[in-house]
């Protein structure tokens, strides 16, 4: 595209030339036109050269590579330092959320020192633990529901089959030996169940 601009304009450079060829035979008839010709020639601008143009234009080009250069050079120092932040401060949300089950089970603690009643210390870390439940679900963290299930392979791990259960068990979930999670519907620990076979 460069290459046929630069042709152009050597083209009309050319018709100039015999342009001025020609004005120059009809000058030397008209001697009184000569004057206002040199006026009108000294008033207009020199124009540039198909090379000039083009060395111009690179020059542009060049500013205009470099600015682009250095705004991708920021954009890329930027979004380094935010995944840096965001590793170091990442957890910051779910450790502030979990804070107060902590003083909860400190608070647990103390008093299950002054206590010998089962019961007591049981209801207390029952109250901790669906606290706890709910800072998770807040969170997004979710429990994979197993019981009376049928086994899937995208949310369950079948670590035992169990046989003799019947016809009405099989491919089912009999039994949950750990409980899986998922964090924002994707799986963060699959659910190892015991299945009828």
């Amino acid at each position: 595209m460069k290459e046929e601009k630069i042709e152009k304009e050597f083209q009309e450079n050319q018709e100039d030339t015999e342009l001025n060829t020609e004005n120059t035979e009809v000058e030397e008839q008209e001697p009184a036109q000569e004057e206002t010709d040199t006026e009108e020639t000294e008033e207009a601008p020199a124009e540039k050269t198909p090379l000039e143009a083009a060395q111009e234009e690179i020059a542009q080009l060049k500013e205009q590579m470099l600015y682009k250069a250095a705004e991708f050079d920021n954009y890329r120092k930027r979004t380094i330092k935010e995944k840096a932040e965001l590793l170091l401060n990442g957890a910051e949300k779910t450790v502030v959320a979990i804070l107060p089950v902590i003083d909860d089970m400190e608070r647990a603690i103390a008093e299950g020192k002054k206590t010998e009643d089962p019961v007591v210390i049981r209801e207390g870390m029952e109250l901790i633990f669906q606290k706890f439940q709910k800072v998770l679900e807040g969170l997004g963290v979710k429990k994979i529901e197993t019981e009376k299930q049928d086994f899937n392979v995208d949310v369950h791990e079948a670590i035992a089959m169990v046989p003799g259960m019947g016809d009405e068990n099989k491919g089912k979930v009999i039994d949950c030996v750990l409980t899986g999670y998922t964090l924002n519907d994707k799986v963060i620990r699959h659910a190892k169940v015991a299945v009828g076979q």
